[in-house]
């Protein structure tokens, strides 16, 4: 079923969601300072890819100095509206019967977008 819902959602507009990313992570690690968010953007784009079967967890160990720090700079500098674009789209999907598995794959995006740092999924 994940594989299914990965394809549906490759085709309604998760590989433009993930090319966006990939270019934005891409001109970030152009500098040294923007590498960090780089990196992030570019986890983004993995996840939405391929978001169905993954789960967002904590690392082990997290949240540590430097990930809160890293977070609080992420939000700072305006990339908590990834987070409420996903919320929205979330929101938008859960209308209907049929959207609520993808509403909820948007809602793992927003929390992935909301605070990236000390966070992977599998």
């Amino acid at each position: 079923m994940s594989f299914l819902g990965n394809i549906l959602w490759l085709v309604l507009g998760g590989a433009l969601v993930a090319g966006i990313y990939v270019i934005i992570g891409l001109l970030f690690c152009i500098t040294i300072i923007g590498i960090p968010f780089g990196v992030q953007l570019l986890k983004l784009a993995g996840l939405a890819l391929w978001p169905f079967g993954k789960d967002v967890k904590t690392k082990p160990g997290e949240p540590g100095c430097l990930s809160v720090v890293m977070n609080v700079l992420w939000i700072l500098l305006g990339w908590w509206e990834i987070a409420l674009v996903h919320l929205f789209f979330g929101i938008l999907c859960c209308i209907t019967i049929i959207g609520i598995p993808f509403g909820k794959q948007h809602f793992k995006l927003m929390l992935l977008g909301a605070t990236p740092f000390g966070v992977t999924f599998q």
